[in-house]
């Protein structure tokens, strides 16, 4: 038997299994040199590789026994807590809920875990807060709590693209502001009755005191006056806080009507013109630009916000000055704007401009005022869930903007 074709395959196969090591080898070798270099250096031994191979697989180790400590310390904080927390991720699904979370909304401990926001929570307002753009948060609202009271719900921005909620206990919080709500309400009651009698015999002594044949001294005349003068100023305070107060509780508030908000702006623009005419100040609705969406809300409040608004930027406008408001359409809303040219807010008052009660510099030279009249315009609009914003100068007038959702729109 010829045996050359035996030997020409022992030897083709010999080949293969060279070339198979070779390359093998030549394989290894690019893969220590690419190694090499991820670690800093192309000329490096076996010895000095595995080396700082095992200090890179020790500092992986490392991070990971401290991420799992970081989530332990984490993990009893939430614990720990009162104020029940929410990690939702970019899919709105709940990675992360603590007991206290469990608890205020009456579900079995670790029952929310992997599920959407909406099914955990079972409060489609909840979702609807935790999916507005990254711009308007944080956001702060009251909710009903499933088992009675009312809960404190904030949603706060997280690492990435995932949303903190917060939720608290704010039962007490409620009582606590329904008890002053009846508070200021029995006391504006009780304190309009004599205030109106005196403001009575106030006007009736102020034209007796008119009177060429009265012979009443001209000092006498201006106290009664002064009287007159400062019993008006009491009752609108003591009018003021008792709206105040019922605002901030939600009383007398009506959402469900479709308002027409350029109507409602043109209406409040009508009553202040009077005193528009005495200021010397022009006043003026800019004319609508397009159609405006229809909003759902309390028509008489809304023009309460506009009269209060124009009524400041007359005040403290200059004679010959001018007043304007704007109306338009915006990305999810509608915008009203009054712009006056008068004294301006300083940078520093303009931060605390919408608390209860406080006044800014300008108030005390140009005029007087309760300082309850911005807060209130800010918990109206809040209450339709809407928000204030003032832009201003010094001497180079002020802009009031609010806004308005199309949330609250008609269906």
């Amino acid at each position: 038997m010829d045996a050359t074709p035996l030997l020409v395959l022992l030897v083709v196969g010999l080949g293969l299994a060279c070339a198979a090591l070779w390359a093998r080898h030549r394989g290894a070798s690019r893969t220590v040199r690419s190694i090499a270099g991820l670690l800093g250096t192309r000329d490096t031994s076996p010895e000095e590789l595995d080396r700082r191979l095992r200090s890179l697989v020790d500092a992986e180790a490392l991070s990971r026994a401290r991420g799992v400590e970081l989530d332990r310390v984490l993990e009893s904080l939430l614990d720990a807590l009162e104020v029940g927390v929410i990690r939702v991720n970019r899919s709105m699904v709940v990675t992360t809920a603590s007991p206290a979370a469990h608890a205020l909304l009456g579900r079995p401990g670790g029952a929310m875990l992997g599920l959407p926001l909406l099914e955990a929570t079972v409060e489609p307002r909840i979702e609807s807060l935790a999916t507005v753009p990254v711009s308007e948060l944080p956001l702060r609202t009251e909710l009903p709590a499933p088992g009675g009271g009312s809960l404190a719900v904030v949603i706060a921005r997280g690492p990435s693209e995932d949303r903190w909620v917060f939720l608290g206990d704010a039962s007490e919080v409620t009582r606590l502001r329904r008890i002053r709500t009846e508070f200021v309400d029995n006391l504006s009651h009780e304190l309009r009755t004599p205030i109106t009698t005196i403001g009575i015999l106030a006007e009736a002594l102020s034209l007796e005191a008119g009177a060429p044949e009265s012979g009443i001294p001209d000092r006498v005349r201006d106290r009664v006056a002064r009287i007159e003068v400062e019993t008006g100023h009491l009752a609108q305070m003591v009018g003021e806080l008792l709206d105040l107060a019922r605002v901030e509780s939600g009383v007398g508030i009506d959402l469900h009507d479709v308002v027409d908000l350029h109507g409602v702006v043109v209406g409040a623009i009508e009553r202040m013109q009077p005193y528009a005419r005495r200021s010397s100040i022009q006043l003026e609705v800019e004319p609508l630009a397009g159609p405006l969406p229809a909003i759902r809300g309390d028509a008489s409040r809304l023009e309460q916000v506009v009269v209060n608004l124009v009524h400041n930027a007359v005040k403290f406008s200059m004679p010959g000055g001018h007043v304007r408001v704007r109306v338009w359409s915006a990305d999810g809303g509608v915008l009203v704007a009054v712009q006056d040219e008068g004294v301006g807010i300083g940078a520093a008052d303009q931060a605390r401009l919408f608390e209860r009660f406080y006044k800014a510099d300008r108030a005390r030279t140009l005029g007087r005022g309760t300082g309850l009249g911005l807060s209130i315009s800010r918990h109206i609009l809040e209450a339709h869930g809407g928000r204030i914003s003032v832009e201003s100068s010094v001497g180079r007038g002020s802009t009031f903007t609010f806004f308005l959702p199309v949330a609250a729109a008609a269906d």
